[in-house]
């Protein structure tokens, strides 16, 4: 049997645990290679961002695994398939496992999801995984999310990837449930406030902390089926189709009436 090669990477850093538990439970599976590639500082909410106006060095931490010296998720997907994957990609890259979730317009700031983002964009089928959970307990238990991602590889490994080139699963697990099923679902809409901190160093000077938001989420209007946010609530395991065409094709046709006869 052909090895099976996974690249991870994460946005919680290299030293993060939902990182190290995903190492972990991919290296138990027959016949798989797994190959880490993570910042090394956390780089949360940084999205798809590279790192284009310094140089970057890798670090190696272990057999097959190697931290980015203050490199985004981006920039260690880019950089692991041209160096360490030069003449042939990984099968499979799987970003994660976050700490938190990633939901709703949340995808669009993640740089978990921006890991397996950077991966379809080399045609490297791809999954996000994300752990929900209560940030009083610093560790979280990431018991579930793991024996998901084995599931999940497996059935890949097995078959196919199920989507279409471009097209990445995003993965949310819910927080202390039992007995959670796997149900497909679209992004949520996220309510958002305007949270952030001031603070004054022994200078007198300012200085601001972005604060977190609650998870407030609704249904999409004239959306089918639930919404990430809701099977999350349902105690249910979130799989959501994420594709990288931003185009709004819906409003094509009213733009395009809306502009009329207008000439440059």
């Amino acid at each position: 049997m052909k090895t099976y090669k996974i690249l991870v990477t994460n946005d919680d850093g290299y030293e993060a645990k939902g990182l190290l538990e995903l190492r972990n439970a991919l290296r138990e599976l027959e016949n798989v290679e797994v190959t880490v590639v993570a910042p090394a500082n956390e780089k949360s909410a940084c999205g798809h961002s590279l790192t284009l106006v310094r140089p970057l060095r890798f670090v190696g931490v272990d057999d097959n695994f190697f931290k980015l010296d203050d490199g985004t998720p981006s920039d260690c997907v880019y950089l692991a398939i041209s160096t360490i994957f030069p003449d042939e990609k990984p099968d499979l890259l799987v970003s994660g496992i976050n700490r938190g979730s990633n939901m709703g317009e949340d995808i669009t700031y993640s740089g978990t999801a921006a890991g397996a983002m950077e991966g379809v964009l080399h045609d490297i089928p791809s999954i996000a995984i994300s752990q929900v959970m209560d940030f009083s307990n610093p560790e979280g238990d990431f018991t579930l999310a793991c024996k998901t991602i084995k599931l999940l590889v497996t059935k890949i490994r097995e078959g196919s990837f199920p989507l279409p080139e471009r097209e990445f699963l995003n993965v949310n697990i819910p927080a202390d449930v039992e007995n959670a099923k796997m149900k497909v679902s679209y992004a949520g809409y996220r309510f958002y406030a305007n949270d952030s901190h001031l603070h004054r160093n022994p200078r007198g000077e300012e200085h601001y902390w972005l604060g977190l938001h609650p998870l407030n989420f609704s249904p999409r209007k004239g959306s089918e089926g639930l919404s990430d946010y809701e099977v999350i609530q349902e105690g249910n395991i979130s799989i959501t189709p994420i594709m990288l065409d931003l185009s709004a094709y819906k409003s094509m046709k009213k733009l395009d009436a809306w502009m009329g006869e207008l000439e440059v």
